[in-house]
């Protein structure tokens, strides 16, 4: 039966009403509530939620990877240094590229807000105070194996053991699994800025070293780098290991 026309004005009154000032109907979507496609989130926040803290940590610190969210680190990478390794990952090591180019989950664009994001997202401190004045290079230059193990024996055999089997204060660095999955630059990264997240120092600290160390050299890390990849080398010529990682 149909409802009295008084009754279905009054009705049709209220919709007028409801669309003069904006109310939504019951039962209309909010478009502000319509999920967004993955492919289309560009909040950095979000983006390294998903993407980087099961590694790198939640804010950047405290996972099983290196920290980004470090002042001496973010003080030596260069942004297009940063943007490669983000788009094209590692190879040889578990850091994945996320660019569709190397089969990842995120644009080039969301690769693009990550690395931005890395270097602005967190507060730092004034450089000088973490020892980024004159830091060394970030990119790995050519070394000496037997100068290495010079340099090895003043910064890192206190903690790591004389030929890096491991001691008290760390563990063993002469490893296959271990160098197996890191390239030349990761290990130079690590060497300058140190893993303060598990108390290794950086290149220039001073703690579990003797008093009169000084600050690392660009060429001192150069040549610890080539005694690690040295010692990566003898381990890959084990029939155990299936292959290196490359030095990106």
């Amino acid at each position: 039966m149909n409802k009295p026309l008084h009754v279905r004005s009054r009705a049709a009154f209220g919709w007028l009403v409801a669309v003069i000032i904006g109310c939504d109907l019951p039962g209309a979507p909010n478009p502000a509530d319509r999920p967004v496609p993955p492919q289309e989130v560009q909040d950095f926040a979000l983006l390294f939620q998903r993407n980087c803290a099961g590694c790198h940590g939640v804010d950047g610190k405290l996972g099983p990877a290196p920290p980004l969210n470090d002042p001496l680190f973010l003080a030596i990478v260069p942004d297009a240094e940063l943007l490669k390794v983000v788009r094209d990952g590692r190879r040889g090591t578990p850091m994945p590229g996320f660019a569709p180019s190397t089969g990842g989950p995120l644009t080039d664009e969301q690769a693009q807000i990550i690395a931005a994001g890395i270097k602005t997202h967190w507060p730092h401190p004034n450089p000088a105070a973490a020892n980024v004045t004159t830091p060394p290079q970030y990119a790995v230059g050519a070394g000496n194996v037997e100068r290495g193990r010079t340099v090895f024996a003043e910064a890192c055999a206190e903690c790591h053991g004389a030929k890096g089997e491991g001691g008290s204060q760390a563990g063993a660095i002469h490893d296959p699994a271990l160098l197996s999955l890191l390239s030349d630059q990761a290990l130079r990264r690590i060497i300058i800025t140190g893993r303060p997240d598990l108390y290794m120092p950086d290149y220039a600290g001073v703690d579990g070293r003797a008093d009169d160390f000084q600050p690392l050299t660009s060429a001192e890390i150069d040549d610890l780098v080539a005694l690690l990849a040295e010692w990566r080398k003898e381990a890959a010529a084990q029939p155990t290991l299936a292959g290196t990682p490359d030095s990106v």
